[in-house]
């Protein structure tokens, strides 16, 4: 957890005499609250209800309700945005291979590519009467999809995945 939250701290909005507004909640309480919401596919105010009804949960975050709330959504959403901002998730990601890679957790045995088609609206009726230019038709099977391919790396061995592209390769 240390070396994922020492990746987002140069960046997360540190309290700084002059700031206005709510005081920053600690980067690892935030860390540790967009895992939950990853890991069980929630909406920002779906895992800051779920903390509340969770004992697991509330556990893991390291919460204390007799002196501090659970972040709300909006908190949240505000740093999953600085995560997309400065392209954090890739460096996590990265990390984590690093520290699976230390623990000897992967194994060299090959590599399993997947692929996977993730779908775009091919409508321009928006609101710049445009489709995304990072997407195009692909064929998978017989079948057309509009939208883009992202492959995933997986060892063989042991079923982590190792890399990831959404380059967008045209097939």
């Amino acid at each position: 957890m240390n070396r994922w939250v020492g990746l987002i701290e140069p960046h997360y909005y540190a309290d700084r005499p002059g700031k206005r507004g709510r005081k920053a909640k600690p980067v690892e309480l935030m860390l540790r609250m967009y895992l939950l919401q990853v890991w069980f596919s929630l909406s920002d105010e779906g895992v800051e209800d779920a903390i509340y009804d969770s004992y697991a949960m509330r556990r893991f975050m390291g919460l204390n309700f007799a002196l501090e709330q659970v972040p709300d959504a909006t908190t949240l959403l505000h740093f999953r945005h600085l995560l997309e901002k400065h392209k954090l998730g890739e460096k996590l990601f990265e990390a984590q291979n690093d520290i699976f890679e230390a623990e000897g957790w992967i194994m060299r045995g090959g590599s399993i590519v997947d692929a996977t088609i993730i779908a775009a609206p091919s409508s321009t009726k928006n609101a710049t009467g445009t489709r995304d230019p990072q997407m195009h038709q692909t064929k998978k099977g017989n079948q057309w999809y509009f939208g883009m391919k992202a492959h995933a790396g997986v060892d063989a061995g042991t079923g982590y995945v190792h890399s990831l592209s959404d380059r967008g390769e045209r097939s």
